[in-house]
C-alpha cells in the first residue's frame, strides 16, 4: 500500500485551513493525509481534527523553527495568514517570509498560498481617488498578501497562488449580518453600487484547495475561486427569502463605509472601492466554472443560506 502524502495545513482550526483539513479527512481513499497545525493543540477544534484522523501539531507562524518542524516530511503545505487578528500588514509579511523559507528548507513539493491582489498594482499610492493607509498601502489586508507572493517565488517553492473571495461566513462571524433599522426593517450593507462581488462559502475554499493539491500542473499559476458573483441587491433579496422577512440593500458609498469608525473600516471601505472600481479584472480572476472543477459540490449563495440562515444574527 502506498503511503499517503502529507499535507501540512496551517490555520487548521480556522475557516480556510479547517475546510481543507475536513475535506481531506472526508476522503479516506484519497492520496493525502492531514498534518493540522495550530497554536493550541489542546483546543476543542484541534481535538476534533485529531479524532477525525488528523495528525495535530503545535506551531506558531511567528516562530520559524516551529514552522520548519511542522513541514518536515510533508509533500504539500497550505499557507494562510489572518490580518484581522492583529491588523498589521508587516506582521503578515513577516509570517509569509517565514513560511516561504521554511517550505524551501523542507523541500515542499506543492505549496498553496492563500493570497489576494496587491491593489497598488491597480491604484498607485499617489492616486488620491482612494486614501493611502498606514503610509504605504491602499488595501492593507490585500496588499501585504499580494506583496508576499514574491517571497515564495524568490525561495523557489513550487507554489499555486490562490486568490480567495469574500466569504459568506462573514455574515455570521464578522459583524456583516443584516441589521435592523429604526423602522424595524433589516438592512444589508454592501458598498458596491450595482457591481457584483465574487463570494464563496469558507468551507468551499478548503474544498477547492483540496482539489488544487491534486493538480500539480497548477504549480506556478495564480488561480481564483468563487461560488457566485452577486450584487448587494441580489444578496439582500436572497437573505430576505432565507430569513423570511424583508432585507433591503443599503447602498452606502465606500467613503461612507470608511467613516463607520469600527476597527478596520477604512481598510474594508478601500477594499470595496477596489472591488467596485476594478470589478471586471477582479471578477475575471475568479471563475465559478474553474472553482466547480476543483470542487464539484461548490455551493451558491442560496444553497449556503439554506444550510446556515439560522446562524445569521438579526439585530
Amino acid at each position: 500500500m502506498t503511503a499517503k502524502k502529507i499535507i501540512t495545513v496551517f490555520g487548521a482550526t480556522g475557516a480556510q485551513g479547517g475546510g481543507l483539513a475536513r475535506s481531506i479527512l472526508a476522503d479516506p481513499g484519497g492520496p493525502f493525509a492531514v498534518r493540522a497545525v495550530t497554536r493550541n493543540a489542546g483546543s476543542d477544534a484541534a481535538k476534533a481534527l485529531a479524532s477525525a484522523g488528523a495528525q495535530v501539531v503545535a506551531a506558531d507562524v511567528d516562530d520559524a523553527a516551529s514552522v520548519t518542524r511542522a513541514l518536515d516530511g510533508a509533500y504539500g503545505a497550505f499557507f494562510v495568514t489572518f490580518f484581522w487578528a492583529h491588523f498589521s500588514p508587516e506582521k503578515e509579511l513577516a509570517e509569509a517570509r517565514i513560511m516561504a523559507e521554511a517550505a524551501r528548507k523542507a523541500g515542499v513539493e506543492h505549496a498553496v498560498w492563500s493570497t489576494l491582489e496587491d491593489s497598488r498594482r491597480f491604484i498607485p499610492l499617489s492616486d488620491d481617488r482612494m486614501p493611502t493607509l498606514m503610509g504605504k498601502y491602499k488595501v492593507p489586508h490585500f496588499d501585504a498578501k499580494g506583496e508576499a507572493d514574491q517571497f515564495f517565488r524568490d525561495a523557489g517553492v513550487p507554489t499555486t497562488f490562490l486568490l480567495t473571495s469574500f466569504y459568506w461566513d462573514n455574515l455570521i462571524h464578522f459583524g456583516m449580518h443584516p441589521q435592523r433599522g429604526e423602522d424595524g426593517v433589516l438592512g444589508f450593507v454592501l458598498p458596491m453600487g450595482d457591481r457584483k462581488l465574487p463570494s464563496i462559502a469558507a468551507e468551499d475554499i478548503g474544498r477547492c484547495t483540496h482539489g488544487l493539491f491534486k493538480r500539480h500542473d497548477l504549480v506556478g499559476k495564480t488561480v481564483g475561486i468563487a461560488g457566485e458573483h452577486l450584487s448587494g441587491a441580489e444578496m439582500a433579496a436572497a437573505l430576505g427569502r432565507a430569513l423570511g422577512e424583508t432585507v433591503r440593500h443599503l447602498a452606502v458609498t465606500p467613503g461612507q463605509y470608511r467613516g463607520f469608525g469600527f476597527p478596520g473600516a477604512d481598510d474594508l471601505g478601500n477594499m470595496f472601492q477596489f472591488n467596485h472600481d476594478f470589478s471586471d479584472e477582479f471578477r475575471a480572476a475568479r471563475s465559478i466554472e474553474f472553482s466547480r472543477s476543483l470542487n464539484p459540490g461548490l455551493q451558491d449563495f442560496e444553497t449556503w443560506l439554506s444550510r446556515n440562515a439560522a446562524r445569521i444574527p438579526r439585530s
